[in-house]
């Protein structure tokens, strides 16, 4: 099966179409993979990585607050249905499998004018502009929630597949990546998201004497590429001085390993995040970011807090003190933080994967019964 796979800007896009693209190469041997993205987003590293062929477009989103800037935005998705056109002429996919990000509006218009049957995939419950306007270019429209059905006009294309999540998560062992990086304290996890969180950076680096000073756990903290320098040069300005314990990075590129071998995750709750946490079976305290569409994030994180499966703080209530205590006292518990990881049991979905591959054979044959 030949398959084209957009999605883009951030790793909550890029990282569902890698893990389906990864599933469909273990299910057929010949099944030759191509991604469409931009050079703007974690794609131009993160595709490449896993092995992938990536064509780029030039695509910016709507801007809903200054109107005058869509002009160049209407002239840039023109220019990009055209590319996608020929791509999709030049590389002829039995179907396409789109995951969100403002790249797959052209991608998905371009393969019904080409007649290759296309899905596009939602993370979260309120579905986004890019989903929206893809529901009339759509074979199927693969949704990770039920409740996300009353919000699209095409009821009868969609299918609840729940979120892809990536082999190497629903793999990890916990022994084994504990042993594989060196952990034998405590461990605890911060990221805020592919891209960073301001936010959750600068309360980070305002708990880091204490971390250091107390000396008790491991602790990693991804910063975000674009964000990683300002971090660094602020903990060099402020003298801390990290020990082997405490690590700060940019992107965590290992992050199955990483997640499986924590103790506590602290994250922002976007719909993959919470997702691998569920499947990893992670005690996690989760940071709701205030900055999307309908407070997706908050209403994820308050689902887990619901089934006293996490902690939730908000960006409001979120300061060093605030986080590290809680973060402490979580892992000094280890009664409490078996009981969070069992009442994870019920919201990990391993099977989207498969749900989707199976709406991809179904396309296949569509888009080769039209040859």
């Amino acid at each position: 099966m030949r398959v084209i796979y957009a999605g883009g800007g951030t790793g909550g896009h890029i990282n569902p179409a890698i893990s389906v693209a990864d599933y469909a190469k273990t299910r057929d041997k010949e099944h030759e993979a191509l991604f469409i993205g931009t050079k703007s987003g974690l794609e131009t590293r993160l595709v490449p990585k896993a092995g992938y062929d990536i064509e780029y477009i030039d695509i910016q989103g709507f801007d809903r607050k200054k109107l005058w800037r869509n002009a160049a935005t209407v002239a840039k998705l023109i220019k990009a249905r055209a590319d996608c056109n020929r791509i999709i002429k030049e590389f002829k996919p039995d179907c396409v499998v789109c995951t969100g990000g403002y790249v797959s509006g052209p991608v998905m218009m371009a393969a019904a004018k080409q007649g290759v049957a296309a899905l596009i995939h939602e993370q979260n419950v309120y579905p986004g502009l890019t989903v929206k306007g893809s529901e009339k270019y759509a074979e199927y429209l693969a949704l990770s929630f039920d409740e996300t059905i009353n919000h699209m006009t095409a009821k009868e294309k969609c299918v609840v597949t729940g979120n892809p999540v990536r082999m190497q998560i629903i793999n990890a062992d916990r022994k084994a990546a504990r042993r594989k990086l060196n952990i034998k304290r405590p461990f605890a996890l911060i990221f805020g998201g592919s891209l960073g969180a301001q936010k959750i950076n600068d309360t980070v680096i305002d708990m880091l004497d204490r971390v250091i000073k107390d000396d008790k756990i491991e602790l990693m903290f991804g910063t975000g590429e674009r964000n990683y320098k300002a971090v660094t040069e602020e903990i060099e300005k402020r003298g801390i001085k990290l020990n082997e314990h405490v690590r700060v990075l940019p992107y965590i590129d290992d992050i199955a390993d990483v997640m499986a071998a924590a103790d506590v995750v602290a994250a922002r709750s976007g719909a993959i995040t919470v997702s691998e946490i569920a499947v990893l079976k992670k005690p996690s305290i989760l940071i709701p970011s205030p900055n999307v569409v309908r407070n997706h994030q908050e209403q994820n994180a308050r689902e887990f807090e619901r089934h006293g499966a996490a902690a939730v703080i908000t960006e409001n209530e979120l300061t060093a003190d605030v986080l590290y205590d809680k973060m402490q006292k979580m892992l000094d518990d280890k009664k409490a933080l078996a009981r969070m990881s069992a009442a994870l049991e019920p919201l990990a979905k391993t099977d989207a994967l498969e749900k989707i591959y199976e709406l991809m054979l179904k396309m296949s044959e569509k888009t080769n019964k039209k040859r």
